[in-house]
């Protein structure tokens, strides 16, 4: 018995020493280089738990990582319910060729020399799994058909999107490249290249449009630029001007909403556990603290000073949570992503918002732009994204915890807040507490009166000497 489960075992323990001797196994510096590769990512089925929800059982749609509109990339490439839009890829490919002057072949070069980098990024292609849904793999060709496809089928959209539709290389009424197609489909296409599973890599564009139109239209400033005039979450946003070239579109739109200086890390990992959280808006403003939207847009931008709570301004509409699922999930994917500043903003507003009072109240303050028409809605929308999220007590996010926190603690603050809140929503007790007061105040100016005749009868009388002289 012992002698076969030796000889059952002796396979594994002779691959193990054979994949032991092979270069970089178990080498640190090998093994960075080799995670630094990957950029692109199925988002695994927990976290998809996670995003879906309340959303998903209100009504069927699709996970928060996955198109709806449009497959970039080869993950969810030949899906059955993304057809309808390889025609327009394929017309976008056509026109730009045309009105360029440019071959289909030099296009196909231009990404054949980087096709190696481009489905190392790609995380899952290496074991077939990231070839779609229908397609059927076809090898390294197909995988750079796809690309020049998709590529095209981008810059012709933004391009279209930089006019507001006006083109005149398309018919008049084309459902896409038009101005129908920028007020109707942009938003879709817009929202389905912030979905982590659909990830084209700036890489391909970048080679592209060095062919199509020239180096000096192919920085990595040029192309950052012109990816995030199209999908930025926030009207004027910043330049990215990291001096590299970002990785995807979701790194862009990542980047673009964490500029300005990364905050120093916390000084109060080890603090309370009861920071890890802040009370509800509700509660803060008994408490005595003001909301007020913060001078940036960035979402580092979140302060507090002197009683005030500075949140930066937030645009919600019915793409917000689907952008910010992905954002979160780059994060939680891609340790190049180094910080959790999304997720810890998230986290934060779901402890600040609790209920739709909580919400009208930052709505109010301008802090948040309500599209979804409910106060409720921003609400469950923020709990949702907080549904397994990691807190990483390093954040800068979390002093502001303590701060307010440590603000809320001091005890006349404790005091306003609990006269507030037993109070304040019974309108017959804080009439009660004022006639309370006036009685109080009437009371003592009585009394006042009373005993104020009794020490001007024992002062004694004024001396009269001055006058008999």
């Amino acid at each position: 018995m012992g002698e076969d489960r030796k000889g059952m075992v002796a396979p594994w323990v002779a691959a193990v020493e054979r994949q032991l001797k092979q270069d970089g196994v178990a080498d640190p510096v090998a093994e960075a280089a080799r995670w630094r590769k990957h950029s692109v990512y199925r988002v695994p089925a927990h976290i998809k738990k996670d995003g879906k929800g309340k959303r998903q059982r209100a009504a069927a749609s699709a996970p928060p990582s996955e198109p709806q509109l449009v497959s970039l990339g080869p993950f969810h490439h030949g899906r059955a319910d993304l057809l309808p839009m390889e025609e327009h890829k394929r017309w976008a490919l056509l026109h730009l060729l045309r009105r360029t002057g440019r071959r289909a072949g030099d296009l196909v070069l231009a990404l054949e020399a980087v096709a190696e980098t481009l489905g190392d990024a790609d995380m899952d292609l290496a074991d077939g799994r990231g070839r779609g849904d229908g397609d059927g793999g076809g090898g390294r060709d197909r995988f750079v058909e796809v690309m020049v496809t998709d590529g095209c089928f981008l810059l012709e959209v933004m391009r279209t999107a930089e006019v507001g539709g006006e083109v005149d290389d398309y018919a008049a009424n084309d459902p896409v490249f038009s101005r129908h197609g920028e007020l109707y489909v942009f938003p879709y296409v817009r929202r389905d290249m912030l979905m982590m599973e659909n990830q084209l890599p700036l890489l391909v564009l970048q080679r592209l449009v060095g062919v199509v139109y020239g180096a000096h239209k192919s920085t990595d400033d040029a192309i950052n630029d012109m990816v995030l005039r199209f999908v930025s979450m926030t009207p004027d946003p910043p330049p990215v001007s990291s001096g590299a070239l970002a990785l995807h579109p979701i790194d862009v739109c990542h980047r673009s909403l964490l500029h300005g200086a990364p905050p120093p890390t916390s000084s109060s990992s080890k603090g309370q556990r009861e920071d890890d959280f802040v009370p509800s808006a509700t509660e803060l403003e008994q408490a005595g603290v003001h909301f007020s939207r913060s001078a940036t847009r960035s979402l580092r931008d979140v302060s507090f000073r002197r009683g005030t709570l500075y949140i930066p301004e937030l645009a919600v509409d019915d793409t917000t949570e689907h952008k910010l699922f992905s954002l979160m999930a780059y994060e939680r994917l891609h340790p190049g992503a180094a910080a959790n500043e999304v997720t810890a903003y998230v986290f934060f507003m779901d402890s600040v918002i609790k209920s739709s009072d909580d919400a009208r109240r930052l709505s109010a303050s301008a802090i948040v732009d309500n599209g979804l028409g409910s106060d409720k809605a921003v609400a469950e929308m923020f709990n949702r994204l907080a549904k397994g999220a990691v807190l990483d007590r390093r954040s800068a996010l979390h002093d502001v915890h303590r701060e307010v926190n440590a603000y809320r603690r001091k005890r006349r603050n404790k005091w306003r807040a609990s006269l507030v809140q037993n109070h304040a929503g019974n309108p017959w007790a804080i009439v009660s507490l004022v006639v309370a007061f006036v009685l109080l105040v009437l009371t003592v100016v009585q009394t006042v009166y009373t005993v104020l005749p009794y020490y001007q009868q024992e002062r004694p009388p004024a001396s009269c000497s001055g006058n008999l002289l």
